[in-house]
């Protein structure tokens, strides 16, 4: 069976261009996690690499399948120069470690918490889960693997993500759209949820 990793970076690389940076995390336990940073213009995009090498499977399942269950990477973009945003490398390799770490499986609509800010003086601890295929397409993989999705993240203030869990997360990308949300701010505040 091909190694998931190389064809993956490969995607990154014809979707997103050379990366400008890379870090590598690993995590007691668990496969590398690496971090590419990408820029172009004045948005920063970071897509971890090493989440899709093993499936997400079932954490109430007696076997975990080492084949068939959903792959993804996960993709942050922001704007650049506003924050220092590269101290996000961890915290994203954490939330990409979680599937193989607490048996979670990343899906769209999904709130992922790091617990704390995502890089110094952020306003978000957590992130929202978006649909995939916008940015980077998926990448279709031999039977019986599945295709490996690319999760686009929106941060979330502490207020939002508890508005989302009474509302789910349409509700909250309704209020951000409607409120014209410019979602790769750094340092916005929380959009208005009366």
């Amino acid at each position: 069976m091909a190694d998931v990793l190389p064809l993956v970076e490969a995607r990154l690389r014809s979707a997103l261009g050379e990366p400008g940076a890379r870090a590598a995390v690993t995590f007691l336990g668990t496969d590398r996690i690496e971090v590419l940073r990408f820029q172009e213009g004045d948005i920063v995009r970071y897509a971890t690499l090493g989440m899709s090498a093993q499936p997400m499977n079932d954490p109430t399942a007696v076997v975990a399948d080492p084949v068939k269950g959903a792959r993804a990477e996960l993709v942050l973009s922001v704007r650049a120069g506003l924050a220092d945003t590269d101290k996000v490398l961890r915290p994203l390799a954490v939330l990409a470690a979680s599937p193989q770490v607490e048996g979670l499986i990343v899906a769209p609509g999904a709130s992922l918490d790091v617990g704390e800010p995502l890089w110094p003086g952020a306003p978000f601890t957590s992130v929202l889960v978006a649909e995939p295929g916008g940015l980077v397409e998926d990448l279709e993989l031999d039977e019986p693997l599945d295709p490996v999705h690319f999760l686009p993240l929106l941060p979330m203030t502490p207020n939002e993500a508890a508005w989302k869990r009474v509302h789910g997360a349409q509700a909250l990308q309704e209020r951000w759209l409607t409120n014209g949300t410019d979602l790769r701010d750094p340092s916005r505040t929380s959009v208005p949820l009366d």
